[in-house]
C-alpha cells in the first residue's frame, strides 16, 4: 500500500527525480573536473601555484557543510542567479570534485609510469598513450569516483537546502520536510528501494569489476 502511496505522490516522485538528474550531472561534471585536477597534481609537480591549486581543491573536504552552503549561496545571491536545479548541481559538483580528485590522484600516483613512456617509445604522443594505455588503467577509479560522487549528492541535505528554490527540492530535502511532521509509512518504503537501488548498483559494479579482472588475467599470457 505505502509503496503504491510514494507512486501516486506527484512531489515525491518530482523530488526523486530531480535528485536523479542532480546526482548524475553533478557526479558527471565532477568526475570530469576531478580527473583533470588529479592528473595535472599528479604529473605537474613543477607548475606554479601547485600548493595554492590543491588547497582550495581540497578546503571542501575539511570545511563544514554549511560554511560551504552558505558561501555558495551568498554567491548566487551576488551574482543574482535563480535558485533551482543548476544551482543544486553547481554546489554538489563543488562539493564532490575533491572526492573524485583523491581517488583518481591515488591510482595515478601508484601507476607505473614506464607504461607510458613505452608507448611513447613506439610512436604515441603523450596524449594518445594517455588515452590508450593511462586511462584504461585508471577506469576503475574514475567510475569509483563516480560513484561516491552520485552518492554524496544522492545523500545531501545542508548544502542543497542553501542552495535550492521553489519547485526544485530534492528528495533528502523533501523526506526532511516530512519527517519534521511525523513519519509515515511511506517514508519508510522510500528508504527502502533507495537500499535496493544501492544495493544493486553495489552488486553490479562488484561483477563488473570482476569480469574485468578475469579478462585481464586471461589476455596477460598474450
Amino acid at each position: 500500500r505505502w509503496y503504491r502511496e510514494f507512486f501516486n505522490d506527484s512531489a515525491m516522485l518530482e523530488a526523486a527525480w530531480m535528485s536523479l538528474r542532480v546526482g548524475a550531472v553533478s557526479a558527471t561534471l565532477a568526475t570530469l573536473l576531478g580527473t583533470l585536477a588529479a592528473v595535472g597534481l599528479a604529473r605537474g609537480e613543477r607548475f606554479k601555484g601547485r600548493a595554492l591549486f590543491s588547497g582550495m581543491l581540497y578546503s571542501p573536504l575539511v570545511m563544514p557543510e554549511v560554511i560551504s552552503g552558505l558561501s555558495l549561496l551568498l554567491l548566487f545571491v551576488g551574482l543574482d542567479t535563480e535558485r533551482g536545479f543548476w544551482t543544486v548541481t553547481i554546489a554538489h559538483t563543488t562539493l564532490t570534485m575533491c572526492f573524485v580528485t583523491v581517488v583518481v590522484q591515488s591510482r595515478l600516483t601508484s601507476l607505473d609510469r614506464s607504461l607510458e613512456e613505452a608507448a611513447m617509445d613506439l610512436g604515441c604522443n603523450p596524449v594518445k598513450a594517455f588515452v590508450l594505455v593511462t586511462l584504461p588503467l585508471i577506469a576503475p577509479a574514475i567510475v569509483a569516483g563516480w560513484m561516491l560522487a552520485f552518492t554524496l549528492s544522492l545523500d545531501d541535505v545542508v548544502i542543497a537546502s542553501f542552495t535550492t528554490g521553489p519547485g526544485s527540492a530534492t528528495l533528502p530535502i523533501r523526506i526532511y520536510s516530512e519527517v519534521r511532521l511525523g513519519v509515515k509509512p511511506e517514508i519508510n518504503a522510500i528508504c527502502t528501494m533507495v537500499i535496493a537501488l544501492i544495493a544493486v548498483v553495489i552488486v553490479v559494479a562488484s561483477f563488473a569489476s570482476k569480469l574485468s579482472n578475469a579478462r585481464g588475467e586471461s589476455a596477460a599470457p598474450l
